[in-house]
């Protein structure tokens, strides 16, 4: 393991394709910003590990299981008729356009 010492505001450089920055020193937090190409996945050890159980549990089972970031929970609606009703389209009304809104013109009046 390299160990590095970075003020504030300095960066490494890795492969000469990725840059991390520091950005933020708050009493036990540092907050950096990594720069790499889209191609290169970039994850927290705790979404990296999560990511390489799943892959392991998929090849166990024989089955491939698309990893979910704990973030990103979403269940798709694949019955439309299942699906909440849309709010009703209402026009121009209330939201200061048109004549009749409701708006001021800006001169006190």
């Amino acid at each position: 393991m390299l160990i590095l010492s970075r003020k504030l505001n300095e960066s490494i450089v890795i492969d000469g394709r990725i840059i991390v920055k520091i950005l933020r020193i708050e009493r036990d937090t540092v907050k950096i910003g990594i720069q790499a190409p889209a191609e290169l996945p970039v994850h927290r050890q705790e979404v990296f590990d999560m990511i390489q159980k799943n892959k392991q549990a998929s090849l166990n089972a024989g089955t491939e299981v698309v990893p979910k970031s704990p973030a990103a929970q979403v269940t798709p609606i694949t019955d439309k008729s299942k699906a909440p009703p849309l709010p009703p389209v209402r026009g121009n009304q209330g939201y200061g356009q048109g004549p009749g809104s409701g708006t001021s013109t800006g001169n006190g009046k």
